[in-house]
């Protein structure tokens, strides 16, 4: 990606020239007079100064002399992700590579007048053309409107106009959300032609602080499902190996975050559908507290369960979405003013102070040994860094059956006309969920809510003691993408499709807000991730944590954010 420096000039490049220039990260005698040779021929558009161990002066001294070569040949003269070099020089641009763009940044450079919302956009466009194809994570996309969206954020930019959070920074939209001119099926064939004229609530909240609506991504048939697949638009796959799953529900947009074809998306979660596809891709999710991202298009609006979440790369990219969805609306029952206490960025908080619970398996899920293995290893890279650090968890009693009963009540409510008129159109997991929601009886949910509760103040109690509880993002590496579950852990049958995800939907039960943080490799080589969970409530408390945390982390090589080969 290319950040202009010198104002949003035109840096097209030259098809008659076609040649982009880099140079060795050390600059010998020789190389100035190679150099004038090199550009003689008419045959380079761009040069970029690439020296990564140099001192800032010698930088500095060998930009000069580069640059006065550069202009006699009317070749445009870039420095390597280093603003402040490329300003000094007074370079016709800099190159960012996506990964490693700091999004903050990003929209601070926007806001001056320095990276180029068009640029930027047509950046991650050509990411999706190139990576796209291999992982089908992004669905649908009008790229004449992306551009007329990001030509419009530019305009806005050079004319003084004020600007929102998100402004000039493209955005993925998953599929369940409703999107205005983007096709919105929801995964079902119910939905498959539908292209509404509005926007839903949390896509209007994005779109009102200047973010590009850019595309939506991939998801199971309303949700329901651990892996990223639909009649609709197949497979998305895992970016880390194409044979396997990213996860879902919000499959889509945490495979089309680990490719950086969009610096950020939201996602949801009622199961562990944002935090798993994050675990699974290596990228980070919030699971806000209920109401914190208003969410009016529920079905059944007293259900604190489902919410809204934003994903990126990092937890301040992640922070930074978040503030833009959280807004009030009062159509959202949970929605609350206490939603504005919240800063401009995330500082990090002291974690020897903070008391630190872990567990492998909050002692009601069943986890692959291997995946618990790998994460005691992950666990002693950096529970030092706490004030105390205890293997225990809450009591959450009879978590699986109180959470089959309420999701099948709420699959009911939901899905029950469709299920009754439309079922040939249904895929599996629709029909699964709605059909052991039938079975329940008055007396079963009654029970479920009262067993909810007891769930909730055990939870809550335990929290006297502890300031975060972490546990493993997922309890198993990702499997293959044709398969829609995991049947089996550890020899043991799952008893039902949603079994596997008993990590995730444990705390959902207890009404959480969780941080996904990825946290290296697992004894796969694929993606690993962690959960930071508080009680609801502690949003700010526990993203400063998870700020924290993540500083920690990316200086381990065995705990950084992971790359995929396909970038």
């Amino acid at each position: 990606m290319l950040l202009r420096v010198n104002g949003l000039k035109n840096l097209r490049i030259n098809k008659n020239k076609f040649i982009y220039l880099i140079s060795p990260i050390k600059i010998n005698k020789s190389f100035y007079q190679n150099l004038n040779k090199v550009l003689e021929k008419k045959k380079v558009s761009f040069f970029q100064l690439r020296l990564k161990k140099e001192s800032l002066k010698k930088k500095l001294i060998i930009g000069k002399k580069i640059k006065r070569i550069c202009k006699k040949f009317k070749v445009k003269f870039l420095v390597n992700d280093d603003v402040l070099i490329a300003k000094k020089l007074n370079a016709d641009g800099c190159h960012l590579g996506q990964k490693d763009m700091n999004i903050i940044k990003a929209r601070k450079l926007i806001g001056n007048k320095e990276l180029s919302p068009v640029e930027l956009t047509e950046s991650c466009l050509e990411q999706v053309e190139k990576i796209n194809p291999s992982i089908n994570a992004v669905v649908a996309i009008d790229e004449d409107e992306v551009l007329k969206q990001a030509q419009k954020a530019e305009d806005e930019v050079m004319s003084g106009a004020e600007l929102g959070l998100l402004h000039g920074l493209p955005t993925g939209i998953k599929d369940l959300n409703i999107a205005k001119g983007l096709r919105s099926t929801s995964g079902s064939k119910i939905y498959e032609n539908r292209v509404p004229d509005y926007d839903d609530s949390v896509v209007k909240d994005i779109k009102d602080e200047g973010a590009i609506i850019f595309c939506k991504t991939n998801t199971p048939e309303f949700g329901a499902g651990g892996n990223t697949k639909n009649k609709v638009y197949g497979a998305t796959t895992n970016p880390f190996d194409t044979e396997k799953t990213p996860a879902g529900s919000s499959g889509g947009s945490a495979a089309a975050l680990a490719t950086n074809m969009m610096p950020l998306a939201n996602g949801s979660d009622y199961g562990g559908s944002l935090r798993t596809p994050a675990g699974f891709c290596g990228v980070t999710g919030f699971r806000p507290s209920p109401g914190l991202v208003p969410a009016t298009e529920a079905s059944v609006g007293l259900n604190p369960f489902s919410v809204q979440g934003p994903m990126g790369r990092s937890v301040s990219d992640t922070y930074l979405l978040l503030q833009a969805q959280v807004s009030v609306n009062r159509l959202d029952p949970f929605s609350s003013l206490d939603s504005f206490s919240m800063p401009e960025e995330l500082v990090g908080t002291d974690l020897s102070k903070v008391k630190m619970a872990f567990s492998p398996d909050l002692g009601c899920a069943p986890v692959d040994n291997d995946i618990k293995a790998t994460f005691f290893k992950k666990i002693e890279t950096f529970k030092n860094n706490f004030h105390k650090a205890d293997q225990c968890e809450p009591d959450f009693l009879d978590i699986h059956n109180c959470f089959e009963i309420i999701r099948g009540f709420n699959y009911v409510a939901s899905h029950k006309e469709k299920f009754e008129n439309s079922r040939e159109l249904l895929g599996h997991n629709v029909i699964d969920n709605v059909e052991r929601g039938l079975q329940y009886s008055l007396a079963d949910v009654s029970w479920a809510h009262v067993m909810q509760t007891k769930i909730y103040k055990s939870f809550r109690n335990f929290f006297n003691d502890y300031d975060v509880l972490i546990c493993p993002a997922a309890s198993v590496s990702p499997y293959p993408h044709q398969q829609l579950f995991v049947d089996e852990i550890n020899g043991e049958k799952m008893p039902t499709y949603m079994r596997w995800l008993s990590l995730s939907y444990a705390s959902t039960m207890a009404i959480p807000c969780v941080w996904a943080l990825p946290c290296g490799l697992d004894h796969r080589e694929m993606p690993f991730g962690i959960q930071l969970i508080k009680p609801a409530g502690n949003d700010l408390e526990l993203s400063e944590i998870a700020k924290s945390l993540e500083t920690v982390l990316v200086k381990n090589e065995t705990t950084k954010r992971p790359i995929p080969n396909l970038i």
